[in-house]
Order: C-alpha cells, then sequence, then structure tokens
C-alpha cells in the first residue's frame, strides 16, 4: 500500500488486515510512505507488517518499490482508504489457477457511504462506484484490489513511474498483450469510502486528467483531450440507469458530474499550457 499523508487511515486498514481468514504467518503487508508532509505510523504494529519509505512522489513508484522489497511469490495491491473484508485474501488465493506464473486477479471494489445520510459528493462516489467487473472485461483492473504473480511484475518492469494516475491500467494491459490472463474475482471484495467533500473528489478528478493528458501516445493524448470537451451525457446514461441506488442519489451524482466537467475543462487547458500534473 502506497501512503501519501494517509497515515490516519492506516490503523483501520490494519484492524481490517488483522481481521483476514489468511493466517498472518501466510502474508507480509508492506506500507510504503511516499514522502508524506507528516510520517505518523500507527504505535502498534503486526510483526508481519513493514513500513518503508520511498522519496520518488507518485503513488506507482511507491508500488515499485514494495514491489523491489517484496519476499512473497504473489504480489497483493490495496490503497490506505481501503478496507478489505475478512475473506479477502483468503478468496484471492482460492482462484489461482495452475499454472499461474501469467494470471492477474482482480477483486470486487465496493463504494460505501460513512453515514445513513450521505452528502452528494458522497452520492456521487456511490453511484459511479469502481465497476472493478467491468474494467477487467475490457483488459484492465484498479489497483484498489488486484493480485499480481512477482515474478510476472518484475519482468514488466513494474508501474510507469511518470504517472499520477492509469499506472494500473497501463500495468494491466502491458501484462495481457505479454499473454496474461486476468480475471476477476467477485467475492474477494474490499470496501472503499466513499469521498465526502469536493476537494477530495476534485482531487481525484483532476490526478486522473492528468494521467489522461500527458502520457500515452499522441493519439490517446488527443482523443482524452477531445472527450474533455464534450458534455457528460454517457455518464448521465449510466448514472440514470443505476436503478440500485434511489433517483435522488442518480439525480444528485448527475450534477455533481456537471460540476466536474467544468473542472475537467479547466485542469486540461491548465495542462495544454504545460502546467504540470497534480499529485
Amino acid at each position: 500500500m502506497p501512503v501519501y499523508n494517509d497515515w490516519h487511515h492506516i490503523s483501520a486498514l490494519m484492524d481490517c488486515l488483522a481481521r483476514q481468514t489468511l493466517p498472518a504467518e501466510q502474508f507480509e503487508v508492506l506500507l510504503v510512505d511516499n514522502g508524506s508532509d507528516a510520517f505518523q505510523p500507527p504505535e502498534m504494529t503486526a510483526t508481519n507488517v513493514r513500513i518503508l519509505h520511498c522519496h520518488i512522489p507518485g503513488s506507482y513508484a511507491a508500488r515499485n518499490h514494495g514491489i523491489e522489497q517484496a519476499r512473497a511469490p504473489w504480489l497483493v495491491f490495496t490503497d490506505a482508504d481501503c478496507r478489505p473484508l475478512p475473506e479477502w485474501l483468503s478468496q484471492l488465493l482460492a482462484q489461482v489457477p495452475e499454472p499461474a506464473l501469467n494470471t492477474l486477479l482482480a477483486g470486487q471494489v465496493r463504494m460505501i457511504a460513512s453515514s445513513a445520510k450521505p452528502g452528494p459528493w458522497e452520492m456521487h462516489d456511490l453511484v459511479k462506484g469502481i465497476p472493478q467487473g467491468w474494467y477487467v472485461q475490457r483488459g484492465y483492473a484498479a489497483t484498489a484490489n488486484l493480485m499480481v504473480p512477482a515474478e510476472l511484475a518484475r519482468k514488466l518492469g513494474g508501474f510507469d513511474t511518470a504517472r499520477y494516475s492509469g499506472g494500473d491500467a497501463d500495468f494491466c494491459r502491458r501484462a495481457v498483450a505479454a499473454g496474461a490472463d486476468l480475471r476477476y474475482v467477485e467475492a474477494a471484495v474490499v470496501e472503499h469510502p466513499a469521498r465526502t467533500s469536493w476537494p477530495e473528489l476534485a482531487a481525484k478528478y483532476r490526478r486522473i486528467k492528468g494521467g489522461q493528458i500527458t502520457q500515452g501516445s499522441r493519439r490517446q493524448r488527443l482523443i482524452w483531450t477531445l472527450r474533455t470537451f464534450l458534455p457528460p451525457v454517457i455518464a448521465f446514461y449510466l448514472f440514470l440507469g443505476r436503478t440500485a441506488w434511489p433517483l435522488r442519489y442518480r439525480l444528485v451524482a448527475s450534477a455533481v458530474q456537471l460540476r466536474l466537467w467544468v473542472m475537467e475543462m479547466v485542469e486540461t487547458m491548465r495542462l495544454l499550457l504545460r502546467h504540470g500534473p497534480q499529485r
């Protein structure tokens, strides 16, 4: 797990990992501090927890540092603010095929609210979600819940450290292009708290836009730039069709997406003027 100014989340994450049905002696936990402004690790950590330091900015650089230091044959990635359910690791390992050297396993990422009455920013995150199964069908997955053979990760050179966003999709696509099999494991669940404020949500989308506009081929960057200036009609359509959520949630999520669209256009103009992507 890369940790950048998120040490306040780590105690809850450690509690989730302590409740794993997989015995603690069968896995190690690597927390990679990525130059946090305030380094505040938990006072008590389990014996299978190691805290590392990576001074190259970016979560993908931190993950690569973890890959270098890991001792196990399998690498499992999640984020500092995630909450794995007790059977998370056991469910991933249960789906390991034979032979397994070229298989990536992506688990479910379930968005959760912090209260019974979520605000507008939470509603957006809840309705949008992180549809890991949909991602896997398209050849990539989010590192909020991803297991990779260590040998394969090192063979591919890890993640692209030039990126602040989109490195997980890039890594998975390179793995698939190299012959790897990417599979979805719905029973391996990690919960992700929905964002509760506009600054949190806007920071995420600025980071994503930075990855889209500054990385990849010239053609990819051009496509993302043009898409940015098109109204988010598809997003509205998808949100309104997610009938598992109340209509009010879906309408609020659409309104928030409209505000995010304006912010993304401004951020794209900033990036096109050669300002660097935000972390």
